[in-house]
């Protein structure tokens, strides 16, 4: 019989806690989702009546292995109008989603045996993406009393001689921290004095609670960030499976359309259209949607505090990282499916840094999340936790 070879790096890509808890909870029709990062908000009529108008039109074949020119047009101008920076719509990528992207660059600037920096706690698709690459995923730290923001000087620190690249996130997913300015410029200086690729995961970019957002291209001088977007998060466009990529290099480029013809031979053709009709229509919804999420995240903060849960405030994305007072989370989100009918992403699918920890989701309808952390605080003992989130609390 025919096996799996043992040196596929594919035998070795872990397995996503947040997956698994999903898989659980879909067998469980009273779950009451918070584990994934699933926008409630529908998406606007003129965005499925537009993909309905271009089937009819039969313009959903195959597009190129880059994408449609237009909606690379589209992406590039949004892009320059949101950082004042000049970008080249031949510099712009459509993939298949964020991640697909993600994937795409750490294959194609990476080679076997060289090493991509993760923050962590870290989004466990990209360690994932890194091991299928055969790249190794080291980490550097991010403190839970310091906002989960990092120290510029540790992730110099932890800089090794097969490090290639570092993958930076703000707003951030899993913790919601959103980086200062004088962070990511400190970042892509390190990038720089060390010849590394920034991989700008800004998939978070529009979803921020009264700070700024920061992106680490504005400190590019010499062509080493490549900034990742996605449709998902922004537009409530999950299943569309639509992101793009700035590219800094051309030949890059070339090399990420060769890939992806090879995988995926090209995006979406229906999640682009869908793309160009998000993109250039009515951007009140957008607003609403984020309003939403501030104010949820407001109320999660009251409800968990006014219970002694422990917690760190985010500044954006849509996701709260909770105390629950165990180091065995897979246990504690296992256990609370069980028992209360409530879904979490286990923290040690994140990594050390969010040992003790569960990630909430703040994208779920606002009756059910308070529900559910109302269910999570009584299986929380007041005051029970790590140091940091305490130090953090105060």
């Amino acid at each position: 019989m025919a096996r799996v070879s043992p040196t596929s790096p594919v035998r070795d890509i872990p397995r996503s806690g947040i997956r698994a808890v999903m898989e659980l909870a879909l067998h469980d029709p009273d779950a009451i989702h918070l584990e994934i990062g699933e926008p409630d908000a529908r998406v606007p009529a003129h965005v499925v009546d537009a993909v309905a108008a271009a089937v009819a039109r039969g313009e959903a074949g195959y597009s190129s292995s880059q994408g449609r020119a237009d909606l690379r047009e589209v992406a590039a101008a949004r892009i320059a109008r949101r950082t004042g920076l000049a970008v080249d719509p031949g510099h712009v990528v459509v993939t298949h989603g964020a991640m697909h992207g993600l994937a795409m660059s750490l294959a194609t600037l990476l080679g076997p045996g060289d090493e991509v920096l993760l923050p962590d706690p870290k989004f466990p698709n990209w360690e994932m993406a890194a091991v299928a690459a055969a790249v190794h995923a080291g980490t550097y730290p991010t403190r839970a009393d310091a906002g989960f923001v990092p120290d510029p000087r540790e992730v110099e620190a932890a800089i090794g001689p097969r490090t290639r690249a570092i993958v930076v996130c703000s707003p951030n997913n899993p913790t919601g921290a959103v980086y200062p300015p004088e962070v990511i410029e400190a970042l892509v200086d390190v990038a720089r004095r060390h010849d590394l690729w920034v991989l700008a995961d800004e998939c978070y970019e529009a979803i921020t609670f009264g700070v700024p957002h920061t992106p680490a291209a504005t400190f590019d001088t010499d062509g080493r960030v490549l900034t990742f977007h996605t449709m998902s998060k922004t537009y409530a466009m999950t299943g569309w499976r639509t992101g793009y990529v700035v590219v800094p290099d051309a030949g890059v480029v070339e090399h990420l359309g060769r890939l992806a013809e090879a995988t995926v031979a090209c995006p979406s053709t229906i999640g682009q259209h869908a793309a160009l009709a998000a993109l250039t229509g009515p951007q009140e919804w957008v607003h609403d949607a984020v309003e939403s999420y501030w104010d949820r995240r407001d109320a999660a903060v009251k409800l968990l505090r006014s219970r002694g849960v422990r917690l760190v405030e985010p500044d954006g994305a849509f996701y709260l990282m909770v105390d629950v007072g165990t180091q065995d989370t897979d246990r504690f989100a296992r256990e609370l499916l069980v028992r209360r009918h409530v879904a979490v992403a286990p923290g040690a699918t994140f990594g050390p840094a969010a040992g003790g920890m569960v990630r909430v989701s703040l994208a779920a309808p606002r009756a059910a999340l308070e529900e559910g952390l109302t269910r999570l605080a009584d299986e929380v003992r007041p005051g029970t936790g790590s140091a940091a989130l305490a130090a953090a609390a105060r």
